[in-house]
């Protein structure tokens, strides 16, 4: 991506727009495996597929399934009896399983395998007696699941310093923390300080709960966007993940929008604006980078780079029922 691209709009200054493309960008393991567990279950049991909640947070991706013949829905109450479900990448509590079961539905788990990491952490230190401190956002699926896998009481939600200052606990009390695995890294670093250092005997995690994935494309945003006047993040309002990346490129002096598509792009936007950059979600698929890579060169003339700081090999397996 190093080459210039023709257009045929050019800036006002008549300077090609400069575009720096973060890699790490996108789908991640989790996702990828996520949606191939939907397309090859619709392949073996046929539409309709059943998934409950959306499978990753995208609107795109979730609109092409639906047109597979994946229908979405909140509440498993929501499946009619006789036909597959799948659980999404965000994880479930674990009386949702048990509730299929009880119907006797057919169910595949798409849970991501780093998130279902974090929910055998969070068995073992209740198993070990301990109360945990989950560290998360209210109301993400991904807390809602996480908080599903132990008796209710035993974890409590925190989500800033603040939170920290106000916990109950006395300073030697037996805890433990843990966190949503799509957070800010910086954020969740100053929350595990105030912890450890109120609570120097808490237990941490044998290895960081935040995903390689999530570390890796904050990382790389962190690195174009102290070159840039203004960053895209193509992602959905309710990904955490995307978020996040939002809020690392402003604290980095950008600009930052979150877009979903290339056609939110509003030209304004570009007013003035020598270097750009461009990331996705980890749940944004790469032809949605392509297209607002063709938006921009619709506007400006453009120069792109592609800045890798990371190489990324992950892959996950498929539930067993899906190796045929």
């Amino acid at each position: 991506m190093n080459a210039p691209f023709p257009s045929t709009t050019s800036s006002a200054s008549g300077l090609p727009l400069r575009l720096l493309i973060a890699a790490p960008r996108g789908f991640c393991a989790g996702v990828d495996r996520a949606i191939e567990i939907v397309e090859r279950a619709l392949e073996i049991y046929g539409p309709p597929v059943y998934v409950r909640h959306e499978i990753v947070h995208n609107k795109f991706v979730v609109d092409s399934l639906k047109a597979k013949g994946a229908v979405f829905v909140e509440e498993l109450s929501d499946v009619p009896d006789g036909v597959p479900v799948i659980f999404s990448a965000h994880g479930v509590p674990k009386s949702v399983p048990v509730e299929a079961t009880a119907r006797g539905l057919d169910w595949l788990d798409a849970t991501c395998p780093l998130v279902s990491k974090v929910h055998r952490q969070a068995e073992r230190q209740i198993e070990a007696d301990r109360h945990i401190l989950f560290i998360g956002h209210a109301g993400h699926p991904e807390v809602i699941g996480t908080f599903g896998q132990v008796p209710a009481g035993t974890m409590t939600l925190i989500e800033t310093v603040e939170d920290v200052a106000a916990l109950p606990f006395p300073h030697d009390a037996k805890l433990a923390y843990l966190s949503q695995t799509t957070l800010s890294v910086d954020d969740t670093a100053a929350i595990i300080k105030a912890i450890e250092t109120r609570y120097p005997q808490v237990a941490a995690p044998k290895a960081e709960d935040i995903c390689y994935a999530t570390s890796n494309r904050q990382a790389a945003v962190k690195q174009i966007a102290p070159m840039c006047q203004l960053v895209f993040v193509i992602g959905a309002p309710n990904s955490s993940n995307s978020l996040r990346l939002v809020e690392v490129a402003q604290r980095a002096g950008a600009r930052a929008q979150l877009i979903q598509r290339a056609e939110d792009i509003d030209p304004a936007w570009l007013d003035g604006v020598e270097t750009v950059g461009l990331t996705a979600g980890a749940s944004a698929p790469e032809q949605l980078v392509d297209e607002v890579v063709a938006r921009l060169k619709e506007l400006r003339d453009l120069v792109t780079d592609e800045v890798v700081t990371a190489k990324e090999r992950i892959t996950f397996k498929l539930p067993r029922q899906l190796m045929q």
